[in-house]
């Protein structure tokens, strides 16, 4: 069969434009994702000077439910701990929280199972005697690699 000149030549090994303009995309999504400033690491609050749990609800409240009154009771006793720790519901963006304390200044935090599974690791290291960067880190380690 004879070859038709008037016929564009086919371009080997040259990639289409919006293949490059996806790849750039992805690579600036990725990079983005690892340095953004918003990294818990980066978020977790500095604990107010004299914060205190007058603020925090009364377990009473959370009668019927024993479970969620059992938490508000730990959060009500390490103010000055979870004052210090960034909640991963990022009720920080959604409410304006200051941090995890102000989930339990409120029914916020009784309806949420992040809140109260962060004040259950923090209540139980500050027991065993950890530092705030320690609780820090265990909750980093449960709730930021995915957040």
């Amino acid at each position: 069969m004879p070859r038709n000149n008037n016929a564009a030549p086919k371009r080997r090994g040259r990639v289409p434009a919006f293949i490059w303009v996806l790849l750039g995309v992805l690579v600036l999504a990725i990079g983005y994702r690892l340095v953004r400033p918003g990294t818990a690491e980066a978020r977790h609050p500095t604990p107010r000077p004299g914060i205190t749990a007058a603020r925090v609800q009364s377990p009473a409240l959370w009668s019927s439910t024993p479970d969620i009154a059992e938490v508000y009771a730990m959060a009500a006793q390490i103010p000055e701990v979870i004052d210090g720790i960034y909640c991963y519901c990022d009720c920080h963006h959604n409410f304006g929280h200051y941090s995890l304390l102000e989930c339990f200044e409120s029914d916020h935090g009784g309806n949420c199972d992040v809140c109260m599974n962060e004040v259950r690791i923090a209540y139980r290291m500050h027991k065993e005697g950890k530092t705030l960067e320690q609780i820090r880190a265990q909750i980093d380690a449960t709730y930021g690699k995915g957040g």
